[in-house]
């Protein structure tokens, strides 16, 4: 039996002991170490002990809402086999400009003129961008080189030479619901950058285009749905039987 913490299962003292994995709903502008680090924080708290052990099965942005699998304790020996599962996505692609971030969390720098997008055009993005496809690392990225993130060297202007990495997209499906937004529904693999997908959409287009919204649904079978806010996490630590000392 899988000790996981979700809106049906609360955390438990058994599960601080025996490890877990926690499903968070991750809220907007939070990085992933910001949540590990509340978690933990609480988590030592309540245990009074200075080293606990707690890590996040996957980075998610800090414009990207959606699910976080915290994994603590014995249970962060299973963070490489969670990342490696299967992604699932549902974001925004506004048409028109492209980002240096490739997201929302730069201004626009490159225009372009207004297109109109047909159903032919959304096929052929469908066609192009599904199965195996290679993928160029955004700059603005946690990939380290000598040691130094990417996205610290792109906040100084720097930009150097990136390998494509192939990925796979298992289901892609696109609605337009404006004359300027695709909506996008994605199954991917380890690895995909949703960031670049939407980039790569707008250049296919000739539209330009970046990533203006983004949440994540699904990793492995484990769903958002299912998934509690850091909030209702905290209340439940605060509602936790206090240990008894022997």
């Amino acid at each position: 039996m899988v000790n996981i913490v979700t809106k049906h299962q609360p955390i438990t003292e058994a599960f601080l002991h025996e490890g877990a994995m926690i499903l968070v709903d991750k809220p907007l502008e939070w990085t992933s170490f910001d949540v590990v680090n509340k978690l933990r924080y609480k988590i030592r708290k309540y245990l009074e002990v200075k080293k606990f052990k707690v890590g996040h099965a996957g980075t998610l942005d800090p414009l990207a809402t959606g699910l976080l699998i915290i994994c603590i304790g014995r249970y962060t020996k299973q963070i490489d086999t969670i990342v490696a599962q299967q992604k699932g996505y549902k974001g925004q692609v506004t048409l028109g400009t492209d980002t240096p971030s490739l997201d929302r969390e730069t201004l626009p720098h490159v225009y372009y003129p207004n297109k109109e997008i047909t159903a032919d055009d959304i096929k052929a993005v469908k066609a192009e961008f599904s199965g195996t496809i290679s993928q160029l690392p955004p700059m603005y990225s946690a990939i380290k080189v000598n040691g130094q993130a990417l996205y610290h060297l792109a906040r100084k202007g720097v930009e150097i030479k990136r390998q494509p990495r192939e990925v796979n997209i298992y289901d892609l499906q696109i609605e337009k619901s404006s004359e300027t937004t695709l909506e996008i529904d994605v199954s991917c693999s380890k690895g995909t950058y949703i960031r670049t997908l939407a980039n790569d959409i707008g250049q296919f287009l000739k539209t330009g285009g970046h990533l203006s919204g983004l949440r994540r649904t699904l990793i492995g079978d484990y769903s958002v749905e299912d998934a509690i806010t850091i909030d209702e996490f905290l209340e439940q630590m605060d509602h936790l039987p206090k240990q008894i000392a022997d």
